[in-house]
Order: structure tokens, then sequence, then C-alpha cells
């Protein structure tokens, strides 16, 4: 399956969230500028971050 470009937008942010929240004690910095690249990403493809797994549309057909 070949990913387009807003779904492959969709993951990473989804990424960058998950490792902001996991490395907020270890590196609150680090984890800010993750957390702002994923924002910086659902912006670009207006998702709300609540929104962002249901618009990749996993597991509907």
């Amino acid at each position: 399956m070949s990913l387009t470009d807003r779904r492959e937008d969709l993951l990473i942010a989804i990424a960058l969230t998950k490792f902001s929240v996991h490395y907020e004690d270890a590196d609150p910095e680090l984890a800010e500028h993750a957390w702002q690249l994923a924002a910086n990403c659902l912006v670009d493809h207006n998702v709300e971050p609540a929104e962002a797994v249901d618009a990749l549309e996993i597991g509907s057909q």
C-alpha cells in the first residue's frame, strides 16, 4: 500500500506526539519541539490532534 503525502504526514504527527508524551520528563525541551512539529503538521492538513487517527481511516473500508 502506497502512502499518500497526507497519510504519511499524519502518521509522522502521531509518532511525534507519542514521542513528546513519552520523553516529556526526560527532555522537556525536545518533547516540546516534537509536539510543535506534530502540531504544525496537523495544521498543514487542517486536522485537530484528537482527529488525527480518525483522519487516517485505519480499518475503514
